[in-house]
């Protein structure tokens, strides 16, 4: 399981699973390319490797977006996707709005990881995104894979894990 320490513990043992948000990018990216990166940090997520943290609108983006005509998704495979996202995630209820996304409807993330403490915000638009918030940092998929280890990145030929 990947860790990142509480605050004034010094044992491996005491660590909890590193805390993720994910935008709705990441996502659609994940089941559109089930072999990319989005799709194996989506993974890692569901497996419980992290704990990933959803909002109420955070879902509801989800839920938008995903059926989309353009993304040809199967109505089967979004029900699926959003079962298991919501079997996994913790929810929680951000208590303020932030204004620090230049896209407005981006700041759901950013009030979703602050409340959640969040370790990292993963998305593909990073330019919409302060490069940190908080404790947050704001990182693509490459970024938290290489962040986490090595050994899981995909090598570019494909072929098996570093």
């Amino acid at each position: 399981m990947l860790k990142s320490p509480q605050h004034g513990v010094n044992s491996a043992e005491e660590m909890v699973p590193l805390a993720v948000v994910l935008d709705t990018n990441v996502v659609v990216s994940a089941a559109l390319k089930p072999q990319g990166r989005e799709a194996l940090v989506l993974t890692l997520a569901l497996a419980g490797k992290f704990r990933l943290f959803l909002s109420p609108s955070v879902l509801k983006e989800y839920e938008k977006v995903l059926p989309r005509e353009k993304l040809r998704l199967e109505a089967s495979e979004i029900s699926d996707l959003m079962g298991l996202i919501r079997g996994a995630g913790r929810l929680v209820s951000p208590a303020r709005q932030i204004t620090a996304a230049s896209d407005p409807e981006d700041n759901r993330f950013l009030e979703c990881a602050e409340t959640a403490g969040a370790d990292f915000l993963v998305t593909g638009n990073q330019r919409h995104f302060p490069k940190r918030w908080g404790k947050t940092r704001v990182v693509n998929a490459r970024e938290l894979l290489e962040i986490i280890g090595p050994e899981l990145m995909p090598s570019p030929a494909g072929g098996p894990p570093k």
